[in-house]
Order: C-alpha cells, then structure tokens, then sequence
C-alpha cells in the first residue's frame, strides 16, 4: 500500500459501536407491531445496508408484511430519539483520529446509515476531527454502498483522490465498496463481522487495533 493523505471510515461497526441502540429501536417497533423482539447477534447480522434492509429483515414478511411501513416509521422515529444511548466509540479510535489530523490526513465518514443520524452522531464524537460525513442518500439518486457515489461524494469534498486514499471497514459491504471506488481497503476486526467472516469475504489487510492503521498508510 503507498503513503495515503485521506482515510475514508465506515461509521457503525469502525468508529462507534451502535449496535445496542439499533437493536432497541428495532425492538421498539417490533413489540409496538406485535412481533417478537430480536437478540444482539440477530440485528448484528442484519446491519450493514441501510435502515431499510435492516428493518426487512428484521420482520418475518419483509417489505411485503402489511405492517411494514408503520414499523419502519416507528423504527426511524425512535432512532432519532435514541440513537446515542449506548453508543460509543471504539477503544483507540478517539486517539487515532487525533494522530491522524496530527499529521495533516484528511478525514471522511461514507456510511449507510441515515443521513441524519451519521450527522448528528459526526457532530456529537468527531465535530473537531472529520468534516465530512455522508449518510443514506437515496432519495437524491445518491446509490449507497457498495456503489462507490457516496464515497466519491466524500473524495470531491475532501480535494482528494481514490488512489491517495485508503477505505476503511468491517464488513463485506466495506470490501466491496473500496474496490467499487479504486481505493485500497483495511478491514477491522472488531466491528459487527469479524475476522473469519472477513477472510471468507477476501479482505487482504485485517487489523486488531486503530493504531495500526498508522504504519499502513505511512505514518511512523
């Protein structure tokens, strides 16, 4: 991997752990529509393409079932109310971030999260550190990962390009969308796959701590 000037994070599952709260607001419209509630590892697995997949999959009919859309409604509404709860940023990820604007690497969130949500939680952990941080967009025609607009979204805003910058994630979504953008990826252990699963789906660079991002992109 050459010396990088830009990382690129996914947000849910890289920098903040959010599953907790995920699962409450799955939850919430689960019992509010009658359906059984889900386990840590059940929404675990079925985060990682958006809240709308999310909630698919969370209800037995999926995007058929007639309650659909008020649990989805019920879903994003509780989100935004609850959304950092628990949430909370990995170990050594705040002092990451600090080393890498430290030494002048510009920084992104690209996240198929809600727009609104990857925002407010940007604005709440990382207001100093990353200017730019890009949701859920398709209701602008902005495809989300792992189609690669959102993330050269990101590199426009930034001045930067795929080949100066490094994608960095924890999931097959993450892989996929750095080698959709031209980018090299480095792939975390720690977030909602982990590393066999991450081997299966061809990650080359896994890593076990923040810090090691350092030495990868070229900082001593």
């Amino acid at each position: 991997m050459n010396k990088k000037d830009t990382v690129v994070f996914d947000l849910d599952g890289t920098l903040l752990d959010t599953l907790e709260d995920l699962k409450n607001s799955v939850n919430y419209a689960m019992t509010q529509c009658g359906y059984p509630e889900h386990t840590l590892d059940e929404v675990r697995r079925y985060v990682g393409n958006g809240i709308l997949l999310l909630m698919q999959r969370a209800i037995p009919g999926g995007k058929d079932d007639p309650n659909f859309d008020k649990a989805f409604t019920l879903f994003k509404e509780h989100y935004g109310k609850h959304c950092n709860d628990t949430t909370k940023p990995y170990a050594g990820i705040m002092e990451l971030l600090h080393t890498l604007k430290e030494n002048n690497i510009k920084i992104a969130i690209v996240s198929n999260k809600a727009d609104f949500a990857v925002k407010e939680l940007n604005a709440i952990y990382f207001k100093d550190l990353i200017l730019v941080a890009i949701g859920e967009k398709e209701s602008e025609g902005i495809r989300k990962k792992p189609a690669p607009d959102t993330v050269i979204e990101a590199l426009k805003q930034l001045g930067s390009t795929a080949e100066n910058s490094v994608y960095i994630g924890d999931s097959d979504v993450d892989i996929e969308t750095a080698r959709n953008s031209g980018m090299d990826e480095i792939l975390c252990d720690w977030g909602f796959r982990g590393e066999e699963f991450l081997k299966q789906h061809g990650a080359k660079i896994i890593i076990k701590k923040p810090d090691e991002i350092l030495s990868l992109i070229g900082i001593e």
